[in-house]
């Protein structure tokens, strides 16, 4: 299914699941289907299973906004506690969209919470209370994991609500990140679970290459490993350190939350040279999250940046934000960059890599092969510093559901196409009356009197003297 089939099903009010292969333009697609919502003065909330995923849509996890947590049980007490908190009501009675992004991270017991509260807060016997849920994520992806204690951790696919909620899937076939049709036949054979061995001669042919394009970022799997190897590169490099503060703007948790989420650092310490990346989508200056480049030229007010096709973009500092109806509840800035010698595989979903040295000779988890290579644009921006046979296994049960998942995408764009347009902007239309009746003006505070001036002053100084 294309972005544009993709977008015209969101409008019409269904309960969607959008996902692809990395690179397909998910977030982009959730993206734009914000900016329409907003445009039309729809509530919703704007959420991941993730900090890091929540930052690239200006959300928040859905385990804050939801008041859930981290839970995995909700007793009728714990119930009756949420539903009595002031913010919690305003937040589920105004909301008639649900955005979940990187929902294969989502445990599906908690994706059955989330239905209880919805339909708790809303008043109404149906999946979510009514609520339009949109999620968004690839099952190929690692898996949610248990804390100790909790209860065993599976696909949200796996809750009781999945199959109850009629949702139409959306499964798209276009390839944004990669461009290297050798590359991308590689990729698709990994998730396909069909590795040959001309497949697997393409991989090993790149152990221990150097890339074409500039010097790989380095994935690692802690983030000690990634500090200390940063910091360790820029030592070597002469010259002035320049030091760039984050500034922030509104309630410490909700700042606290975002500084966790963002992968700029609070800190960032540059020198002419510094080897960075750019840790945010801005297509107009030319870069987006996980391009490569060096510090040109850097200064207190001043950052140049030098692409590896000889681009030079002058970066000006960027905005993360935490929004509620339109509203900035919080906001932190600094500029969109990180060095990037190293940065750990987890901080790397998301992003678009030039270049990336990935060792994989000690992968343990199946799938983590084709996340890990995913990353990457092309085989030529590839050094594989070793691999194990675990790297290009997937699991079966993700395969075989991800099959079902293509037929029903299928299914659903041949059901698109037989709309008739008028019939087709009937639906959206009236799902958009129906969903921006709850989006409230904003009250003009009345002017007060002079007497009421006058008591205010009264009442904060006391009686005039004689």
């Amino acid at each position: 299914m294309t972005q544009h089939d993709a977008l015209e099903i969101l409008k019409m009010g269904d309960n969607v699941f959008i996902t692809g292969a990395a690179g397909s333009g998910k977030t982009y697609l959730l993206n734009e289907y914000i900016k329409y919502l907003r445009h039309a003065k729809v509530a919703m909330g704007i959420t991941a299973s993730t900090g890091i995923a929540a930052t690239h849509m200006g959300g928040v996890t859905i385990h804050s906004w939801s008041g859930l947590g981290i839970r995995d049980r909700l007793n009728k007490y714990e119930l009756q506690d949420l539903l009595e908190k002031a913010y919690l009501k305003k937040r589920f009675d105004e909301a008639q969209v649900l955005i979940i992004d990187e929902v294969s991270m989502l445990h599906h017991f908690r994706l059955d919470l989330l239905d209880r509260l919805c339909r708790a807060f809303k008043r109404r016997d149906e999946p979510f209370g009514g609520l339009q849920m949109i999620f968004c994520g690839d099952f190929f992806q690692l898996p949610p994991v248990s804390r100790y204690g909790e209860l065993p951790a599976r696909f949200a696919y796996h809750s009781d609500i999945w199959e109850k909620m009629k949702i139409k899937v959306c499964y798209l076939e276009e390839q944004h990140r990669q461009n290297d049709q050798k590359y991308i036949e590689i990729l698709n054979a990994i998730r396909d679970n069909e590795v040959s061995d001309d497949i697997l001669g393409r991989l090993q042919a790149r152990l221990e290459k150097k890339t074409a394009l500039i010097e790989p970022t380095k994935l690692y799997s802690h983030n000690a490993d990634v500090d200390e190897e940063n910091e360790r590169e820029l030592a070597k490099i002469s010259g002035d350190l320049l030091v760039y503060n984050m500034s922030h703007h509104g309630k410490r948790q909700l700042v606290d939350s975002l500084e966790k989420s963002c992968l700029a650092p609070n800190v960032l310490r540059l020198k002419k040279n510094a080897r960075v990346m750019f840790v945010k989508n801005n297509f107009e200056a030319g870069y987006v999250n996980g391009t490569l480049g060096i510090v040109e030229s850097c200064s207190e007010y001043k950052i140049k940046v030098r692409l590896a096709s000889g681009q030079i973009i002058d970066v000006e500092p960027a905005t993360w934000l935490i929004e509620e109806n339109g509203e900035a509840k919080a906001s932190i800035t600094q500029y969109p960059l990180r060095l990037a010698w190293a940065i750990t595989v987890h901080k790397s979903q998301g992003m678009s890599l030039d270049a990336a040295e990935v060792d994989l000779s000690r992968s343990f988890e199946k799938g983590m092969g084709y996340v890990a290579l995913s990353r990457v644009r092309s085989l030529a921006g590839l050094s594989l510093m070793g691999i194990n046979e675990m790297a290009l296994r997937v699991d079966d049960e993700v395969l075989a559901y991800d099959a079902r998942f293509r037929e029903q995408s299928k299914e659903h764009a041949s059901w698109l196409k037989n709309q008739f347009p008028d019939d087709k902007d009937k639906r959206k239309s009236d799902f958009i009356d129906r969903a921006g009746k709850t989006a409230k003006p904003a009250e003009k505070k009345k002017k007060p009197s002079q007497y009421g001036r006058y008591a205010a002053y009264k009442k904060k100084y006391g009686k005039n003297k004689e």
